[in-house]
């Protein structure tokens, strides 16, 4: 098809030498009026440097705009690093087989909007069974588009359309990510947990993918591959998506590179992108496990549809020769689209890095494994101050670490989260575009940064964006490339069993630190990361009793630069006294997860008499600020702060040094009671 880089390149190209921009015509087409003119240079663009040997002002400016990846940065040709920051537009997977909203607003303006605004990357889901579709030669013929707000869509069916939006995306110094959202082209296709179904196979997964890589081989304006939205399913449901090292048909890592190999053999430049699932086993259990052990306590991880990483750690995604084109995607959402147990009490973004994101998935970032594209996230605002809380929280995080994204969604017709548009298609929310997105889009000398080397975004012409030639072309020389000062070496004090808090002296830095990471060590094993505060002092909690630790902290600033690690602290632990008890029992008190304002926990009951017993009561009273706010497992009575607990009909009876567990989710500090006793009966 044509190339809009082709009329523009020699122009661009002259610019960069010159040291000038370019001024042309402006044509009707870019009429519109323009948006909010950009921000101030935010904290965004200090997280994304050159390549400190290869600036690209000091060489070719690059043909082609594929992406690649090193470590957890995503580079372009030259090595230089960039930053996709992006939105979704959903209709092609849909049933109407073609964008949403063609129906109101016309298709230009819609795209043109999106690039002058900021956003340098769409994502578009579409369907395994459009791509069937089309593979047969069976488009739709007659699409459903207002052909008089939309004139020269008039006679195009939808595979027409979606060229000529490529070519607006080219135009417009746009990228696009390609997300097979679902098997059957549905509204609601994306709640089947599968990337298969009924008559379409994985096989046929698979060969719809090769059809359209192959399509759009030579065109670099699709620069990425999202292989499947949000496999999810959990031990109770018919079908469920897991993650391991097997060939089973049900294992998602297994599919993503099967499907990231077969598109890699037709086009080695595109970005492969794999999600996560919804459950992955804790170290006890097993695939084969039930939802929850007969005690009641659990087998699996949960998280977000599509969110559930954990599986990455022991078994990565192996692309073989292409591995620096993997991407690694989890979704992300707030507590008005489901109440996740840790947006119950107080959460904020530290507790939700050190209890959710980093388990699930940024520790793929902080290992330096891969990066992370965050393939959706978003949701109503103004609405609701926890998921105003929440939003920020994840924008803040991306911006401070330089994680990719792609917001959901452009579309006001999303029910659980609304869009970046009203409802007249046209019009921005420009609260939630300016308080929410606009602040984590890619922005430098108070313009937005696009993906293309010769295009600016927002077209040629454009005074709010620029291309990645005019970005580089100074070699970024006026990046923040120094490092925090070293932080001073942690203090311990508060010794217990299971936990110990940590005080360190503040680092300087030229620009301002962001946050301190905790790192964590025992039995000689590398140091890992267990927590990232913005303040001197942390309580590491679920230690082992009578056990030795090494703790070191490393500072950050915006630009993502990090200091030397700290001068280590070691620590042993306090020895446990193994529970309390009286009468034949003892009870262990264990808190198994806490996020601010709140945690998990559980009180594992054995029997150490030499007789059976047929029933047992625990109790303890709640530290200072604690309760308790459901229990499961046993029957829970609380008078004056004093919690008893009483067996269940099925769990009374306990065999000789027999053991039985129930678990309870707190509000208030996570601290471990001193007067837990056990009684038999």
């Amino acid at each position: 098809m044509p190339s809009i880089r082709t009329r523009w390149a020699a122009t661009a190209a002259a610019c960069l030498l010159l040291g000038a921009v370019a001024t042309v015509p402006t044509t009707a087409a870019a009429a519109a009026a323009a948006p909010p003119a950009a921000a101030a240079p935010t904290s965004a663009d200090a997280s994304i440097t050159t390549q400190a040997d290869a600036p690209i002002g000091a060489q070719a400016v690059p043909a082609n705009d594929w992406l690649h990846t090193d470590g957890n940065t995503i580079v372009d040709e030259a090595g230089n690093q960039v930053w996709l920051t992006g939105a979704n537009w959903f209709g092609y997977n849909a049933s109407e087989r073609v964008f949403h909203g063609l129906w109101s607003a016309n298709i230009e303006t819609i795209t043109r909007s999106m690039a002058q605004r900021g956003i340098n990357i769409v994502r578009v889901p579409i369907s395994t069974q459009l791509l069937l579709e089309w593979k047969a030669g069976q488009p739709l013929a007659r699409p459903n588009v207002n052909t008089y707000v939309n004139p020269e869509l008039d006679g195009l069916n939808n595979l027409q359309i979606f060229d000529h939006w490529l070519d607006l995306c080219e135009e417009y110094g746009l990228k696009v990510l390609l997300d097979v959202h679902s098997a059957e082209a549905d509204n609601s296709g994306h709640t089947y947990p599968m990337w298969f179904k009924g008559t379409i196979t994985p096989e046929l997964f698979y060969q719809g993918w090769e059809w359209i890589t192959e399509r759009y081989r030579d065109n670099d304006t699709i620069v990425a591959m999202d292989i499947e939205n949000e496999p999810h399913g959990t031990p109770n449901d018919q079908q469920r998506a897991k993650w391991d090292s097997s060939t089973d048909q049900d294992n998602f890592k297994y599919a993503c590179e099967t499907a990231g190999r077969r598109i890699l053999a037709i086009n080695p430049n595109l970005l492969i992108l794999c999600e996560g699932i919804e459950v992955y086993p804790r170290p006890h259990a097993t695939w084969d496990s039930p939802n929850l052990n007969p005690d009641r306590s659990p087998n699996y991880f949960y998280n977000w549809w599509g969110g559930n990483l954990r599986g990455v750690a022991a078994h990565p995604v192996d692309l073989g020769a292409h591995q620096d084109q993997l991407v690694y995607s989890p979704h992300d959402y707030g507590p008005l689209v489901y109440e996740q147990p840790w947006f119950q009490g107080e959460f904020d973004k530290n507790s939700l890095i050190n209890d959710v994101w980093r388990p699930n998935w940024l520790y793929i970032h902080e290992d330096d494994t891969a990066p992370l594209l965050i393939g959706e996230w978003g949701g109503r605002y103004g609405q609701d101050a926890r998921q105003d809380k929440w939003l920020h929280a994840i924008r803040d995080m991306m911006v401070d670490y330089g994680i990719h994204h792609t917001f959901w969604c452009l579309n006001p017709n999303s029910g659980d989260t609304g869009g970046l548009l009203l409802d007249d298609w046209t019009s921005w929310d420009e609260v939630k575009y300016t308080e929410v997105l606009k602040p984590a889009l890619w922005q430098h000398d108070g313009r937005f940064v696009g993906l293309d080397h010769q295009v600016r975004l927002g077209g040629v012409d454009s005074t709010t964006g620029m291309n990645l030639a005019e970005r580089y072309g100074d070699g970024g020389g006026d990046d923040d490339v120094t490092a925090p000062t070293t932080p001073g070496q942690p203090a311990a004090s508060d010794v217990t069993a299971d936990s110990v808090t940590l005080t360190w002296a503040a680092s300087t830095d030229n620009v301002g630190v962001t946050s301190y990471q905790v790192l964590r060590s025992t039995g000689g094993a590398p140091a890992t990361p267990v927590a990232t505060v913005s303040g001197t002092t942390y309580t590491v909690s679920g230690l082992a009793a009578e056990t030795t630790y090494t703790f070191s902290v490393r500072a950050r600033d915006a630009a993502g630069n990090v200091s030397a690690a700290s001068a280590s602290r070691t620590v042993t632990t306090a020895a446990d006294d193994g529970g309390t008890g009286d009468d034949g029992c003892t009870a262990t008190y264990t808190v198994t997860s806490s996020w601010q304002g709140g945690f998990q926990g559980s009180v594992q009951l054995r029997n150490t008499g030499a007789s059976a017993i047929t029933g047992w009561t625990v109790t303890w009273t709640n530290p200072s600020g604690a309760s308790i706010a459901s229990l499961w497992n046993g029957r829970l009575t609380t008078s004056g702060g004093v919690n008893t607990v009483r067996n269940e009909p099925y769990n009374g009876t306990l065999a000789p040094d027999a053991a039985t567990t129930f678990g309870f989710v707190g509000s208030g500090p996570s601290s471990t009671p001193t007067d837990l006793s056990c009684t038999a009966s």
